[in-house]
């Protein structure tokens, strides 16, 4: 008997349009299971209070608190001009400090009568600055006691103990959401569990309903760590079964052998090496090389620090794969670092790079370069070189992936900077072979063992931990602008002596600042930005420095909008030496090589994360003399902005700050900016304390999918996983 319908109730029929309509654009909730499955965000006990004192400003919060004292004003007003205009103020306590309520007009009777003195109630409403003093103005409120005895009772049989807070939104409160996840409670009954008996009772685990029941309707702590427990276990198993399934897929599939010829392509590049690869980059290269002689897809992710020599293991393995006479494809997230990849690997190459051509080798090959943008009769050439086979190593953007695209033999794909592309961009290069090429996958971006093993579970995983000889060390401090305007006056003096000792620099900044950027973000900066300033912008910044403190020296933008010829005749000028100072958006965060390069200023670096930020500081110190990187923030020092560019300050290890980065950002936002979105239905599952459950869920997720890969006698688990995988479709087609 197939009970699943009950939670596949639409929420319209069950609560009604006007709910389930705010309930769907606003928490993306459209069915009863979609509703049991938004989970409180934190519990609060009815005698104890949360913390006023921590409130975040412009944040939608839900407190509970007891009314201090009350107060009525009248004023005279436009409206009211004989004094008839009427204010409530309110003031709330928890024991850790006070907040104001405010209540205007006609609104001000209902709470008149009932937020007393000694009253308590939660509180919803958007935190917000007046007079210096933290308010909410016209909050939503439900009271937990008091004069109405249907209040109480409400409190009552709706929280027991406990009082869930929902991540709920101003058009619908916490406790709104609660009574409506009242209405559908009973269902929970009728959901049918994804995972294994077995594996349920051998890990001691509470079943499903049990759990929703106590998620939802905690009597004690304990109901609240066993459902954690078990809704944990949920979300990292069905999320490692289905990548274990696609790993299961992936080892079904044939692939063309590629080992490279003895004194072919491969060889005379490595003759060709100025320097020795580091132990690193050879027991990296000896991984991928073994992967690449078997007749299955290699699938593999190469994470390496910035300037660890990436680039150079995927040539190699490019070249191995051209030797064994099939092509190579890189594909790269942007143009500016396309054009950058294939500028540095022709000349990585010299004239192997020139296969064909008077003067090449004969050993050579061609690579060619492929985006979006070059002119008709160029790409028509390229696509040429393609189908024939003529080029053996091609580099592109989005472009490659286009119907139109036809190889003569693919046998490999690299994939740069992962995280920018979606799984399906992944296999619509992959389709473009005879069979399954090969797959490697590069990160510059450090990544904790746990989240390469959520995000990128379905590949194997190498690590390129040592830096080249030669590199150079990167100092790097925090430039705090507001409290100390001459360590700015600093910072400038600190460029031109790089410059003139033969250096250049990079001024980094958040945005361009043309103003064609989108309508809705500059009125939202007006409304939002009240306290705050919009972020510095590249033209001015590079306008100001021209005629202020770097006067006389080459100063030249480089950002996004710009034409791609034009942005790659800055790169050339600004890599040839001809330009000082580079003033750019984050175009330059990834593969941007100029060894020249000593000095990066990034403005308002409190508005970059902080794995960007350990991307873009990767850009100076890639020569032989030191880098410096200086972080600007008018932020002040107690603030998380300013701690979490401290942290960027005292370490260069990228894993490090991976983890630090994980710590202070949402879960979701980790994951979801991942790839794709399996990743953001995360609720209970964090990725960095739970490595535990992780590793474990993969094991268990392993040994079902190799009995039995359909999941045939699981139906429990197969709903699950249909209702995940539509979710992360339902994610990239939003992505485009």
């Amino acid at each position: 008997m197939d009970l699943v319908p009950a939670l596949e109730e639409p929420l319209k029929k069950v609560l009604g349009p006007a709910t389930a309509k705010v309930m769907a654009e606003h928490l993306g909730l459209h069915s009863v299971g979609d509703l049991l499955h938004h989970y409180p965000r934190r519990y609060e006990e009815r005698g104890q209070l949360t913390h006023l004192a921590d409130l975040p400003m412009d944040e939608h919060v839900t407190v509970v608190a007891q009314v201090a004292d009350a107060r009525l004003h009248t004023f005279a007003s436009a409206k009211a001009p004989r004094g008839k205009g009427q204010r409530l103020e309110v003031t709330i306590t928890d024991g850790s400090g006070r907040l104001q309520l405010v209540f205007f007009g006609h609104g001000v009777h209902k709470p008149h009568k009932e937020l007393l003195p000694g009253t308590r109630a939660m509180f919803a409403g958007k935190v917000s600055l007046f007079n210096r003093r933290l308010q909410l103005a016209h909050p939503a409120y439900e009271l937990l006691r008091g004069a109405d005895d249907e209040a109480v009772e409400t409190v009552e049989t709706w929280a027991g103990a406990l009082i869930p807070i929902y991540p709920a939104t101003a058009k619908l409160e916490s406790w709104k959401i609660g009574k409506a996840i009242q209405t559908v409670l009973p269902s929970a009954q009728e959901a049918v569990d994804p995972l294994p008996e077995s594996l349920r009772e051998g890990r001691g685990l509470v079943p499903l309903p049990e759990a929703l029941l106590k998620i939802h309707r905690p009597h004690t702590k304990a109901d609240i760590a066993d459902a954690h427990a078990r809704l944990k276990w949920d979300e990292a198993f069905v999320l490692q079964v289905a990548l274990a399934r696609r790993r299961h897929a992936d080892a079904q599939l044939p692939a063309v052998p590629r080992k490279p010829a003895p004194d072919g392509l491969l060889s005379a590049f490595d003759d060709r090496l100025p320097f020795t690869l580091t132990d690193g980059q050879q027991k990296v290269s000896k991984e991928i090389f073994d992967d690449l002689a078997t007749d299955h897809p290699m699938h593999r992710l190469l994470q390496g620090e910035v300037g660890s020599g990436k680039t150079l293991v995927a040539l190699r393995a490019m070249l191995a794969v051209v030797d064994a006479g099939g092509q190579a494809a890189m594909l790269a997230p942007t143009e500016v670092l396309a054009q950058q990849h294939h500028r540095s690997i022709v000349e990585m190459m010299g004239e192997l790079a020139e296969g064909g051509m008077l003067g090449g080798s004969e050993q050579g090959t061609k690579v060619t370069l492929l985006t979006g943008s070059m002119g008709t009769a160029a790409r028509r050439q390229a696509m040429l070189d393609l189908v024939t086979g003529e080029a053996g190593i091609v580099i592109g953007t989005h472009a490659l992936i286009e119907d139109k695209v036809q190889f003569h033999d693919l046998g490999l794909v690299v994939v740069d900077e992962q995280h920018r592309f979606g799984v399906e961009q992944r296999d619509a290069l992959r389709g473009k072979g005879k069979q399954p090429p090969h797959l490697l996958v590069m990160t510059a971006t450090p990544i904790p063992r746990t989240v390469a093993m959520t995000v990128f579970g379905d590949l194997e995983t190498s690590v390129l931990d040592q830096l080249p000889a030669g590199r150079s060390p990167i100092a790097s401090h925090v430039v705090p602008a507001a409290d100390k305007p001459h360590f700015l006056t600093r910072a400038w003096e600190r460029v031109r002596e790089e410059v003139e000792n033969g250096h250049q620099a990079y001024v980094v900044c958040p945005r361009i600042g043309d103003e064609e950027d989108d309508p809705k973000k500059a009125r939202k900066s007006a409304e939002d930005e009240a306290e705050k300033r919009p972020p510095l912008a590249v033209l001015d910044i590079a306008d100001q420095l021209a005629k202020g403190p770097l006067s006389g020296l080459r100063v030249e933008v480089l950002h996004g909008r710009m034409h791609p010829d034009d942005k790659d005749a800055v790169m050339r000028r600004f890599a040839a030496g001809e330009t000082h100072v580079l003033v750019a958006t984050t175009v330059i965060e990834v593969g941007v090589n100029v060894p020249n390069a000593t000095a990066m200023v990034i403005m308002d670096a409190d508005r970059f994360g902080v794995s960007q930020l350990h991307q873009l500081r990767g850009r100076v110190g890639r020569g032989s003399a030191a880098g410096l990187c200086l972080l600007v923030s008018e932020m002040p020092e107690a603030s998380p902005a300013r701690q979490r560019l401290t942290a960027v300050a005292s370490t260069l290890d990228g894993f490090e700050l991976s983890r630090i980065d994980l710590e202070q950002r949402r879960e979701g936002d980790v994951l979801g900016q991942a790839q794709s979105g399996a990743r953001t239905s995360l609720r209970v599952l964090a990725v960095i304390e739970d490595e535990e459950i992780i590793a474990e869920a993969r094991q268990e997720a392993t040994a079902v999918v190799e009995a039995d890969p359909e999941l045939t006698g699981l139906p429990g688990l197969r709903t699950a996983l249909d209702a995940l995988l539509d979710e992360e479709r339902e994610q990239y087609l939003e992505k485009g």
